[in-house]
């Protein structure tokens, strides 16, 4: 295949886990035939990192090329831009959540405290 007539994409880094493999999202739209209104599509591509210099969240230009795997058909041309993304553990955040869920109080007390504080009031109104 001429290196003229090769696609090239644009996008982001979501996965680099595999040996010389990295995920790339690609964001894309399209028009929809009948309504007319604009689509948001993703396509995920598996290229081929041979240095391993791709990192979660860098965007990168991949290129078309040869069946390299069973599942890649891209390769890394350039990294573009360079991109810190926090990795963040589900443990970690799940434990935020709780303390935060901790500290306020359940709806069910609320509840009950404001049934006990409507109550008097409304003792009063009647006896007067």
């Amino acid at each position: 295949m001429a290196r003229e007539l090769r696609k090239v994409r644009v996008g982001q880094v979501v996965g680099n886990k595999m040996t010389k493999t990295v995920v790339v999202e690609v964001h894309w739209s399209l028009r929809h035939r009948i309504y007319g209104k604009s689509m948001r599509r993703v396509s995920r591509f598996y290229a081929h990192d041979g240095n391993s210099q791709c990192k979660v969240g860098d965007l990168v230009k991949i290129e078309e090329t040869r069946p390299i795997s069973h599942l890649k058909r891209w390769r890394v041309i350039e990294v573009v831009q360079h991109r810190d993304v926090a990795e963040v553990k589900p443990i970690e955040l799940d434990r935020e959540v709780l303390a935060e869920a901790a500290e306020r109080p359940k709806a069910e007390e609320i509840t009950t405290e404001t049934a006990e504080e409507a109550k008097p009031a409304s003792d009063a109104e009647e006896v007067k």
